[in-house]
């Protein structure tokens, strides 16, 4: 089976950048691919991307290196088992509150008898190649969602599952579990000190642990904290502030002043 460098890298310790994927393009993720990322993660929460999206996108990522993950909607098995059979190589899910439901959502990843996930690897065979039965169990990342209170008060619990093998922190949701306005990237010191708990609860019981951020600084902060999984951003984002930083450049160079927009424009 085709291995996961990803998974591999977090198991050695080590770090990794990726990126979110919220358009709906194939042409858009083969691009995001082919920047150079370690991994991509399509999002079906938030995003635009349902499972007829995923499953275009996924074989265009597969003319990279880059390993696929996918943030599934819901803590619901069908739609890891689905993602999963469709070839990413990986799930992050979403809300996760306490031991139980992480149980859950690793039993979905997992063929028996680690777990309950029928037999269908419809193009997750292919993709990954010879032994993808016998090996997926391996190599399957099982990543969790902590952004509620409830899961603030059970972090050990989480984090000590057997067969989770990273959790993946919300910044904006954490944020209004502790109370804030949802914000991805802030300093505000309660939410520092929640990421801090969760990263060193992580390091605790040997996990990978993942945050999004959505600017340089951030990234960097976050990887010389130590974190083995952290989003740089996401394709909708490089692509609007690429075009609004080129886009005032080009206005101010040339003296172009600009035209506002009628009402229901856009």
């Amino acid at each position: 089976m085709r291995p996961n460098h990803v998974l591999g890298a977090w198991r050695a310790n080590k770090q990794t950048i990726g990126a979110w994927l919220s358009i709906d393009s194939p042409f858009v993720a083969e691009s995001m691919a082919n920047a150079g990322f370690d991994w991509v993660c399509m999002d079906m929460q938030h995003g635009l991307l349902d499972y007829n999206d995923v499953k275009r996108m996924l074989p265009a990522i597969s003319t990279t290196d880059t390993i696929p993950l996918v943030r599934v909607p819901w803590n619901e098995p069908y739609e890891i088992m689905k993602v999963l059979d469709a070839g990413a190589y990986g799930v992050i899910v979403p809300l996760i509150n306490n031991a139980e439901e992480a149980a859950r959502a690793v039993a979905a990843c997992r063929y028996p008898p680690k777990g309950m996930r029928s037999f269908g690897p419809t193009r997750a065979a292919m993709y990954a190649g010879a032994n993808y039965a016998q090996e997926a169990n391996d190599e399957i990342a099982c990543i969790v969602m902590i952004e509620t209170a409830e899961a603030l008060e059970n972090l050990e619990e989480i984090m000590s599952t057997p067969g989770v093998d990273g959790v993946y922190i919300g910044p904006a949701d954490l944020a209004f579990a502790l109370g804030l306005p949802p914000a991805g990237n802030t300093d505000e010191p309660i939410h520092v000190e929640a990421v801090n708990k969760i990263f060193e609860c992580s390091r605790k019981h040997n996990i990978a642990a993942g945050i999004h951020t959505m600017s340089v600084e951030y990234t960097q902060q976050y990887l010389e904290q130590g974190f083995h999984m952290v989003t740089l951003g996401s394709d909708g984002g490089f692509m609007a502030r690429m075009a609004r930083r080129e886009l005032k450049a080009a206005r101010q160079g040339s003296h172009v002043e600009k035209i506002d927009s009628e009402p229901g424009f856009y």
